[in-house]
């Protein structure tokens, strides 16, 4: 009796395993890893990476919607949405990490800021576009919600380190300046 619950209790333990693993799933395709990896001391060709990705995830978005043929239209929506969430997340990280690195993120940043202003239309007229349709607007506001407000709290954070990083490499580049008219003279 003991073994035979044992044995049930480590398959329900090894299932339960098993279907997390399955239901996660990486957004990036492993030719997108790639050009992350090839990209990894590169402020600006990274961000820019994320951004294409981001963007293709949304393209995938409205896409779907607009194939009245797509086999589980919802479901698919619903992943496109969360695949724009995880690589939209993944630049935010990628930001705060070179950040935290001290980088000159100032050339970089412009790009992910007019990014964030098209994502957050993007993102505003895919709901409206719901609106003809409560259920998937009621099935969907979760999900759509958190994607406009993390890209609105990302848009938020990312002119606030612009300015940041403005203002710290000006006076760094005086700072320079002084240095090196001191060293001549």
């Amino acid at each position: 009796m003991t073994k035979l619950l044992l044995s049930f209790l480590l398959m329900f333990v090894g299932l339960t395993f098993a279907a997390g693993q399955a239901h996660h799933r990486d957004p990036l395709t492993n030719a997108e890893v790639d050009k992350i990896r090839d990209a990894a001391q590169i402020p600006e060709a990274r961000l820019k990476l994320y951004i294409e990705f981001a963007r293709a995830r949304l393209d995938k978005v409205q896409q779907i919607h607009s194939d009245p043929k797509a086999n589980d239209r919802e479901q698919q929506t619903r992943d496109a949405l969360q695949d724009f969430l995880d690589v939209y997340d993944e630049l935010n990280t990628n930001v705060d990490t070179f950040a935290d690195r001290g980088s000159d993120l100032r050339k970089a940043l412009k790009p992910v800021i007019e990014a964030d202003t098209d994502f957050g239309a993007r993102l505003r007229a895919f709901r409206a576009s719901l609106a003809k349709s409560a259920q998937e607007l009621r099935d969907d506001e979760f999900l759509i919600g958190s994607a406009i407000e993390g890209v609105d709290s990302g848009a938020k954070d990312h002119r606030g380190l612009l300015a940041e990083q403005e203002e710290t490499f000006k006076h760094k580049k005086k700072q320079h300046h002084k240095e090196n008219s001191a060293r001549s003279q």
